[in-house]
């Protein structure tokens, strides 16, 4: 099954309201990784642009962004952007874990 890369660019001012909702985002990509959805996913380090990645195994990209559209920072508006593209992991220590090398 294809692995996707997504991309969160998070709302200008969103911080204390991504605070709030931390936990329910958490809780949701936490049912995602224990269906083999989510393979790993965090936020950008303090230096970057606020955003995340996440790394999703589904059929296609309308799966994803649809399961995305469902997230609690999608819900409440936190979330300014959402890229979606098929990745394909070659090399690497990773590589071999997602099944796909």
């Amino acid at each position: 099954m294809p692995i996707y890369a997504v991309t969160y660019t998070y709302a200008d001012d969103s911080a204390a309201a991504r605070d709030t909702h931390r936990p329910a985002h958490r809780a949701y990509l936490s049912t995602l990784s224990e269906k083999g959805i989510n393979l790993v996913s965090g936020p950008f380090g303090a230096d970057e642009p606020a955003g995340a990645l996440l790394l999703f195994r589904a059929g296609s990209k309308d799966e994803v962004l649809a399961l995305t559209e469902k997230d609690p920072f999608r819900v409440e508006g936190l979330v300014a952007r959402t890229d979606v593209a098929e990745w394909l992991p070659v090399l690497g220590p990773l590589a071999g874990t997602f099944g796909t090398s």
